[in-house]
């Protein structure tokens, strides 16, 4: 890899540890607040505020991920071609099923985003971040987001730790013996008053 190219995989790869930490955040606060505002029957005590609790979780999700989005395809395509350069016995078995599930999360969230946008598009002047129309179209487009969000959340490890196993495995380059230069050529006539 380039050393542009390295420095902004690097990057790309430290935005999706971010996603990753903040998911996980956002994961744990809503279950934390769905075991105290839920009855044992895991119905939600007061339902409107309930409902706002699961928009907010979803746009903070969608937020995070946003971080990833615009470069989560060159993350998976990198992790693809490291894959198949690691020794078998450094590979998980999961590793190529969840960079999968990583690709096709990915083929919904760019469908739901287009939605949204041609929605969004469409909407009346009057709707406007704030208003009841806007809010409620994008939750929607949040709440379908989920799934796909969590698969991220969930099998995104994967690709920093192919990384990680791609940086721990000696390049063919770095490994491959150093041939010594040559020794200088010396002529037949330099040799022949050399020996005399």
């Amino acid at each position: 890899m380039k050393s542009s190219h390295h420095k902004i995989h690097q990057h790309r790869l430290e935005q999706l540890a971010v996603f990753l930490r903040e998911s996980a955040e956002i994961l744990a606060d809503w279950d934390a607040y769905s075991e105290q505002h839920t009855n044992l029957a895991g119905e939600p005590h007061d339902v409107g505020a309930y409902v706002r609790r699961a928009y907010h979780r979803d746009a903070e999700i969608w937020r995070a991920f946003n971080r990833v989005r615009p470069g989560a395809k060159a993350l998976v395509a990198t992790a693809e071609t490291q894959l198949q350069h690691l020794p078998a016995g450094t590979i998980q078995s999961r590793w190529a099923w969840q960079l999968g599930a990583l690709h096709s999360a990915l083929d919904y969230l760019a469908v739901l985003q287009e939605e949204w946008l041609a929605t969004r598009d469409n909407l009346p002047p009057s709707a406007r971040p704030g208003t009841w129309l806007y809010d409620d179209e994008r939750a929607q487009r949040n709440a379908e987001a989920g799934p796909y969000l969590d698969e991220w959340a969930s099998a995104g490890e994967a690709i920093l730790e192919i990384h990680r196993a791609a940086q721990q495995t000696p390049s063919p380059l770095t490994i491959a013996p150093l041939v010594p230069a040559p020794a200088p050529l010396v002529s037949a006539s330099r040799t022949t008053r050399a020996r005399r």
